[in-house]
């Protein structure tokens, strides 16, 4: 464990340096092909840092921070579009953005509350987290007596585990910057189970820090080339599909770093299917008057069956297969050993 975190350091040491020659060299650069030109190679070397970690939790924080999310900055920085263009006026801001999961075009508020709800906010969200954190950590001893237990109840185990690490982890991301930049982010997870639609769901409820990041350097430019196609009324039905395939494929790159087994696709058929449900969705939505449609618990419910469903059938088997669920939890009881060890010290 202790080889695994001193090479997690070394990769962000890196992943610094290279943003460090993106700012100096690939901002100074005019408009045209020479800045991509440059970018490339820093874009190639973020794909291939989360290879050299082979821990199942360091290597998802890694991967999904910089060959997705920090990636796609510089691909829009490629273009002269935000977070990263016009480039922030001193280094560690341009570091910051590049490689912050919330720095980027995403819902950021300024710290400008009243004392009212300074007072009530705070100890809500740190009871919330608290709990999450006591959940998870029961989660954990559970799957002592996991051989015990039915394999759906396994299964709903791990769907519950994989909400609560993610949220928990980007929720501890954005404490840096609360305390560098005076930032109060929005929550990236919003009550995913009181969803009432798949659409509301993806859209407005799960990991919102990916939808923001997805609409500028997918959504939108699809939309203004299929209107040309389609027109304005279905114009964002190919853009939907468009997003969902391109976050299946992410996804798939994701498991190929945690598992580093050929991909099956089952992930991307995954995300293609929920694509294709959504636009559904629109579509029903455009053309069934608001009295006739399903009431907002009846279509939650009937959308959590649907994702739960889709998720033990191609969401969930490429990890089982793989034995990835085993060696999360040997890598917390590898944790939990090491901090009892400094403890005891």
């Amino acid at each position: 464990m202790e080889n695994e975190l001193h090479n997690f350091i070394k990769v962000w040491i890196l992943a610094i340096i290279s943003l460090c020659y993106c700012f100096y060299i690939s901002s100074k650069l005019p408009k045209g092909i020479f800045k991509p030109f440059s970018l490339t190679p820093t874009i190639i070397f973020f794909l291939y840092l989360p290879l050299t970690v082979s821990s199942v939790h360091l290597v998802g924080i890694t991967a999904f921070f910089l060959s997705w999310l920090a990636n796609f900055k510089l691909l829009l920085f490629c273009f002269d579009q935000p977070p990263l263009s016009p480039p922030p006026s001193n280094l560690f801001h341009f570091i910051s953005i590049g490689t912050h999961p919330f720095l980027a075009s995403l819902p950021i508020k300024l710290q400008q509350k009243t004392s009212s709800q300074n007072k009530s906010k705070p100890p809500q969200r740190s009871i919330l987290f608290a709990i999450k954190v006591l959940i998870l950590a029961l989660l954990y001893h559970c799957y002592n007596y996991k051989r015990n237990l039915h394999k759906n109840v396994v299964l709903a185990m791990y769907g519950v585990h994989m909400y609560i690490e993610l949220e928990l982890t980007l929720a501890l991301a954005a404490i840096p910057a609360r305390a560098m930049f005076g930032l109060e982010i929005e929550p990236q997870f919003n009550e995913p189970f009181l969803t009432t639609s798949l659409q509301d769901f993806w859209g407005r409820r799960w990991n919102l820090i990916v939808t923001s990041i997805l609409r500028p350097i997918v959504y939108y430019p699809m939309r203004r080339i299929s209107t040309r196609l389609v027109g304005s009324r279905w114009t964002s039905l190919p853009a939907i599909i468009t997003v969902f395939v391109v976050s299946g494929l992410m996804h798939e790159l994701m498991y190929y770093y945690v598992t580093r087994v050929a991909p099956t696709w089952e992930m991307t058929w995954f995300f293609i299917l929920h694509g294709v449900a959504v636009a559904a969705e629109v579509v029903v939505k455009k053309v069934v008057p608001e009295k006739m449609r399903l009431h907002p618990v009846v279509s939650g419910a009937l959308a959590m069956g649907f994702l739960a469903v889709t998720a033990v059938w191609l969401f969930l088997p490429q990890l089982l297969r793989n034995g990835v669920d085993e060696k999360a939890i040997g890598e917390y009881c590898k944790l939990m050993d090491l901090l009892k060890g400094l403890l005891t010290f």
